[in-house]
């Protein structure tokens, strides 16, 4: 067989997922603390849980509906029109996904041509590019800054259009960065996309993740554009269900529709059991969330004054799950200070330059983690620095 003709060059040329590469030498190595998932080291809620052992008992195993449980969808308009103040109709705007993940795969599958362009503000999460390149599109990097808080801006959101540019990809809160966007931001940016024929892929699956009395606010809820906005979230995060698979999106029902098609010949229906305990953990599961939380935002400040008072510049975030120190100060690359970091010191985080380019010069920590863990992997951080110094 020769594999190099078999295989589309397109393919070939995609980079494997550069936090997977980091979490892989982590399980390689004896007595890693590792950093670099981001995974909720909470349990599933037991409301949830417990419905879903029900679920199983009754022998509830069919397939569901291809967009999904109706109760689900329905409960998931509730959600939104409490949450993000926008109304969607479950029988035509809302399907239920495997995982966010499968949602931002439909969504570019469904709009993207090849010759098109999908505009993705970095540092950002590893999947966006990727899947517009598969679709013969051409991902076109927005580059944010920690001076303006990793938001972005609609300056420079406007010098990226072109008459190719078909999607948007809004990543907020974002990972790696913790960055939120206000609403002066959206509308800003909301400004820059009327009159124009692209569409927003709001990826908001930690939008419940925010601090500092920072409320998040969705695209969709800008005046007028929600007729061009996909809403993706999630289980994953907020109700710590990462193993379930679930997620949904929301949008107009044009694109839903098409994304609609797509699924039902990939997936045909998302996970049966995991849609009736979601149906619980939206319901009912608030003050675990709450609670998470809460516990997120004390890690946050403890991992953020870590990384400053041992001299690695940290932006505070306001929202998701990590922080972005800056380890330019070391005088190594991003992926020598990780390294060099898991093998000396046995700590695993994930290097900046895996979430784009402009991410180099900094680092990814995750605090979904144990205050135990997070001190004791602060301190071997301490140490390696102190003995970059003497060297």
């Amino acid at each position: 067989m020769d594999y190099e003709k078999l295989i589309p060059q397109k393919i070939r040329e995609i980079q494997p997922s550069g936090i997977r590469k980091f979490f892989d030498i982590a399980q390689q190595v004896e007595g890693v603390i590792s950093l670099s998932i981001g995974e909720p080291d909470f349990k599933t809620p037991w409301a949830a849980r417990k419905e879903a052992i029900n679920i199983l008992e009754k022998g509830k195993t069919a397939y569901t509906a291809n967009s999904g449980l109706m109760e689900l969808r329905k409960t998931v308009c509730k959600y939104l029109k409490n949450f993000i103040h926008t109304e969607y109709d479950p029988e035509k705007e809302v399907i239920i996904t495997v995982g966010g993940s499968e949602a931002i795969d439909l969504a570019v599958r469904a709009i993207i041509e090849p010759g098109d362009e999908v505009l993705v503000p970095e540092p950002s999460f590893v999947c966006y590019s990727p899947i517009a390149a598969m679709m013969g599109g051409t991902a076109v990097p927005i580059v944010t800054k920690a001076e303006n808080k990793f938001r972005l801006t609609a300056a420079a959101l406007k010098e990226k259009i072109t008459p190719r540019t078909k999607l948007l990809v809004l990543p907020y809160p974002n990972n790696p960065t913790g960055a939120v966007m206000r609403r002066e931001d959206l509308e800003a940016v909301a400004e820059v996309l009327r009159g124009t024929n692209i569409v927003v892929a709001s990826d908001e699956i930690y939008a419940e993740m925010t601090y500092n009395g920072v409320k998040h606010v969705s695209i969709a809820e800008i005046e007028s554009m929600r007729e061009r906005t996909l809403v993706i979230s999630g289980f994953s995060k907020a109700y710590a269900m990462t193993g379930w698979r679930l997620g949904y999106v929301a949008g107009p029902q044009p694109i839903i529709k098409q994304m609609l098609k797509l699924h039902q010949y990939c997936i045909m229906s998302s996970p049966t059991v995991s849609q009736y305990a979601a149906v619980v953990a939206m319901e009912k599961c608030s003050a675990d969330v709450e609670h998470m939380v809460d516990e997120y935002d004390m890690r946050r400040r403890l991992v953020v004054k870590g990384f400053n008072d041992m001299g690695l510049e940290c932006f505070e975030p306001e929202g998701a799950f990590y922080v972005f120190p800056c380890i330019k100060s070391t005088g190594m690359t991003s992926a020598e200070f990780c390294e060099r970091l898991v093998y000396e010191k046995k700590v695993a985080v994930v290097p900046g330059s895996a979430f784009g380019e402009s991410g180099e010069g900094f680092v990814r920590v995750s605090y979904a983690y144990s205050v135990a863990h997070l001190t004791t992997a602060l301190s071997r951080i301490r140490e390696f620095l102190e003995e970059l110094k003497k060297a």
